[in-house]
């Protein structure tokens, strides 16, 4: 990903929140020669089993996912290869109106991170389990309402042997932080708080990222 200097992350810890954040990942993989690269939308997590600090590009850390297993994708992934995890976090559009000032150009603001890593597919039922208890524990966390999923358990196993999990050990990352930097600090401001009072959702969490910076 290209990232121009005044839109990197000031650290790693804008990374590791905004992936937390925003866990619905786009995981790309090269197909073969002729064929064009494979593209899935699934959720990830860290891999709650390694607990320790992220490096700053995030570097050595285990991001857990899965996808069914009919997926094309699935068969195409192999052990030992890489593969790209997206992550869109938020995002919104930036009308001139908000500068207050002409000449001007409208824009986009977003933050995105784009993770690259090793994959390694696990084939044992007991471990895909794991996987996809683990991810349920992590979302009903920060997203849901506490579900207790042990009666549920036995479902779970049913439809597990369709459920195709891997580990991802990530080599390295970039995140990109568009957040009206370019602009003069007074332009900025405006920009944030007109964010700020808007109703979208979208909105308010570009403006919460804008208030973070430096």
């Amino acid at each position: 990903m290209f990232v121009p200097s005044q839109y990197s992350e000031p650290d790693g810890s804008w990374m590791v929140d905004l992936l937390r954040s925003n866990p619905l990942a786009l995981m790309v993989s090269n197909g073969a020669a002729s064929a064009a690269p494979f593209a899935t939308h699934l959720p990830v997590i860290p891999d709650p089993d390694r607990t320790g600090e992220w490096s700053a590009d995030l570097s050595g850390a285990v991001l857990l996912g899965h996808m069914n297993r009919a997926n094309p994708h699935w068969r195409a992934l192999g052990d030992g290869g890489i593969s790209l995890l997206s992550f869109t976090g938020p995002h919104a559009y930036v009308s001139p109106t908000v500068y207050e000032v002409t000449p001007a150009a409208p824009t986009w603001n977003f933050t995105s991170v784009h993770v690259r890593g090793v994959v390694e597919k696990i084939d044992s039922t007991e471990e895909t389990l794991e996987v996809v208890q683990s991810t349920v524990r992590a979302f009903e966390a920060d997203f849901g309402a506490a579900w207790d999923m042990t009666e549920s358990l036995d479902y779970f196993r049913k439809i597990v042997p369709a459920v195709g999990a891997f580990r991802l050990t990530v080599s390295g990352a970039e995140g990109m932080f568009k957040l009206s930097q370019e602009q003069e600090p007074e332009v900025r401001d405006r920009v944030q708080r007109e964010f700020s009072r808007r109703e979208c959702g979208r909105h308010r969490e570009t403006a919460a990222f804008m208030r973070r910076l430096p």
